[in-house]
C-alpha cells in the first residue's frame, strides 16, 4: 500500500503527515443530524489540516437530497459546527467532492447503483479503497452491511472497503452477539471499525502517553499506591427531543457499557508490548474480562439508579423526567447510574473503580480521578498539621482537556501549616493550539486503516458481559431513585464509597 505525505497547503500549515490512500467515504444516513453536527465538518477540518488524500470524494446516501440540497446543507453544517470557523477557499475546495445516491436502505436497487457508481468511478479517478459511515439508526446496521456484501463491496472486495459503525452497538449482550455474527457474515473483522467517539478525544488518548511513557507513574499505578478511582461523565442536559430512544436504553445502555467501561479499560490495562491496534486492544479485552460480573442478588450493593425529578439547572428550572416528551408514564428508565466496579487482577484487586454518569447535573464534565493511598507516617512531631490530603491525579476529558495533580505544600510563614496545591496543563495553552475533534481523528484513523482507537468485537461482548447483570435486575428489581434536577445525583449513590471512608468528587 501506497502512503503519501501531506503536500503544501494552502489553507494550513505544511504539517507533513502520512496521507489516506486515495478514498470515496459513503456516508450513510448523509441528511441526519450526525452528518451534519459532526462528519461534514471532520471531513472540511481535514481538508483544512492537509490530511485527506488527493483524490477524495464525499457520496451521501439519503432519501430526499439531491446533489444541490446536499450540498447547501453541508455549507451551512460547516458554517454552524467547524472548530475552524468557515473558509470560502477551503468550501470551493471541498464543494465539488460532494455527491449524492438518492435511496431507501431497504431497496437492493440502491446498493446495486452505488456498486456501479463506484466501479464506474474508481479507475477514472485513481480511487484505491472505500470506507462506509453507517451514520444511521441502529436496526439497518446488519441490513446494510449484508447488502453492501450482496454487491461485492464487503469480505474480499477489490479495491478494499472499510465499515464504521456507530454506538450503540447491540441493546444488551444477546443482541450484540447476534449484530457481531451478522456482520462477520458480511465483512472481515479487519474491515469493521466500531465507533466511540470517547477514544477520539485527545486526554483519553493522552492517558496511554502518561502512563506508558513517564517512569515516575508506572510503579505506583496499582493497588499498592492507589486508593481508589473515580470515573464521572456528566451532564447538566436532560434528554432533549431523545425521549424515544432514551427510555428504552437509559444511562446503562447509553454510557457505562461503551464510554465508560473503556475508559475504565484504558486505566487499568496491562502496557502492550507494541504500539499497534491488536496489541492495545488484547490488553483492554484482558482488563474488561477481569472486571467482577456481579450476581444478580449483589446488584443492590453495588449499583444505584437514579432518575431525575424537576429542579434548577443553571439558574433554569426544569421539568421532570416523567415530563418530557416521549417518555412513557411510570417509566423506570435510569437517567443515573452510580457503579462499584472490582477488578480482579494482581494489578487491582482491592482497589476500587467508583463510576457514574448522569443527566441534569449541576455541569457538564468527564473527568477520571486517581486518588493515590495516604502516606504511611507524618513525621511532624509537634505540629498540628492534623489530617493530609492524599495525592490525586485527574484527567480532564471535557469541557477543559487537561491533567492535574494535587499535592500537598507547607504554607509560608513561622508554623508548619500545609494546603493542597495543584499542578496542572492544560492543552489549549500548553499546545498552543485547539483539539482536534474526536471524529476529526477518528474519521482519519479509519481512512489510513488504523483500529487503535475502535473497538473490536469481542471488546464489545466483554463489556456487555459487565452490565448484563444489572440490566436484568433493572427489568425486575425496584424503580430508579428520584434525585432534584441540578443536585449531585441520588443520596444512595454517596453510600457506595461511603460504607469504605470515602466520597465523591463534587460536580
Amino acid at each position: 500500500m501506497s502512503v503519501g505525505t501531506a503536500p503544501a497547503n494552502p489553507f494550513t500549515q505544511d504539517v507533513k503527515q502520512p496521507l489516506p490512500d486515495p478514498t470515496t467515504l459513503v456516508i450513510f444516513g448523509a441528511g441526519g443530524d450526525l452528518a451534519s453536527r459532526k462528519l461534514i465538518p471532520a471531513v472540511y477540518n481535514l481538508l483544512l489540516a492537509g490530511l485527506l488524500p488527493d483524490p477524495m470524494r464525499v457520496i451521501g446516501v439519503a432519501r430526499r437530497h439531491d446533489v444541490h440540497s446536499f450540498r447547501k446543507t453541508a455549507r451551512e453544517a460547516i458554517e454552524a459546527h467547524s472548530r475552524t470557523g468557515f473558509d470560502e477557499d477551503a468550501w470551493k475546495a471541498l464543494e465539488p467532492r460532494l455527491e449524492i445516491v438518492q435511496g431507501d436502505f431497504g431497496n437492493p436497487e440502491l446498493f446495486k447503483t452505488l456498486g456501479e457508481r463506484l466501479e464506474r468511478d474508481d479507475a477514472r479517478l485513481g480511487i484505491t479503497q472505500h470506507v462506509f459511515y453507517l451514520a444511521v439508526a441502529p436496526r439497518f446496521f446488519a441490513q446494510i452491511a449484508k447488502a453492501l456484501a450482496a454487491v461485492g463491496l464487503g469480505s474480499g472486495a477489490d479495491p478494499p472497503t472499510r465499515l464504521m459503525i456507530e454506538k450503540p452497538f447491540g441493546h444488551d449482550l444477546e443482541s450484540a452477539l447476534r449484530l457481531n455474527a451478522e456482520v462477520a457474515s458480511a465483512f472481515d473483522e479487519s474491515q469493521v471499525f466500531r465507533l466511540d467517539h470517547y477514544l477520539g478525544k485527545e486526554t483519553v488518548q493522552n492517558l496511554q502517553v502518561l502512563r506508558f511513557a513517564n517512569g515516575i507513574l508506572e510503579p505506583i499505578w496499582n493497588r499498592r499506591y492507589v486508593d481508589h478511582v473515580q470515573i464521572t461523565v456528566a451532564e447538566d442536559l436532560g434528554i432533549g427531543h431523545r425521549g424515544a430512544y432514551y427510555d428504552s436504553a437509559g444511562a446503562l445502555r447509553d454510557v457505562i457499557q461503551n464510554h465508560v467501561m473503556q475508559l475504565v479499560a484504558l486505566v487499568g490495562m496491562e502496557a502492550p508490548v507494541r504500539f499497534d491496534a491488536d496489541t492495545i486492544r488484547d490488553e483492554k479485552v484482558k482488563l474488561l474480562h477481569s472486571v467482577r460480573r456481579y450476581k444478580p442478588e449483589e446488584v443492590p450493593d453495588f449499583v444505584v439508579r437514579g432518575q431525575y425529578g424537576g429542579g434548577w439547572v443553571g439558574g433554569e428550572e426544569v421539568r421532570a423526567y416523567l415530563d418530557e416528551e416521549d417518555v412513557a408514564d411510570g417509566s423506570r428508565t435510569e437517567t443515573y447510574v452510580a457503579m462499584r466496579v472490582e477488578v480482579d487482577n494482581w494489578r487491582w484487586a482491592g482497589t476500587p473503580f467508583y463510576v457514574r454518569t448522569g443527566k441534569r447535573l449541576p455541569r457538564r464534565m468527564t473527568e477520571i480521578a486517581v486518588q493515590f493511598r495516604p502516606v504511611p507516617h507524618l513525621p511532624f512531631a509537634g505540629s498540628d498539621i492534623g489530617d493530609v490530603e492524599p495525592n490525586e491525579m485527574v484527567l480532564s476529558v471535557q469541557p477543559d482537556e487537561g491533567a492535574s495533580l494535587r499535592l500537598v505544600a507547607k504554607v509560608p510563614g513561622q508554623t508548619m501549616s500545609v494546603r493542597p496545591v495543584q499542578m496542572e496543563f492544560k492543552y489549549g495553552t500548553s499546545f498552543l493550539g485547539d483539539s482536534p475533534e474526536a471524529y476529526e481523528r477518528l474519521l482519519h484513523d479509519a481512512l489510513r486503516g488504523d483500529a487503535t482507537l475502535f473497538t473490536r468485537a469481542d471488546e464489545v461482548e466483554a463489556e456487555w458481559r459487565i452490565v448484563q447483570p444489572v440490566l436484568d435486575v433493572r427489568q425486575s428489581g425496584p424503580g430508579p431513585s428520584v434525585y432534584e434536577a441540578g443536585s449531585q445525583g441520588p443520596p444512595e449513590a454517596d453510600e457506595l464509597l461511603a460504607v469504605r471512608g470515602r466520597s465523591w468528587r463534587q460536580v
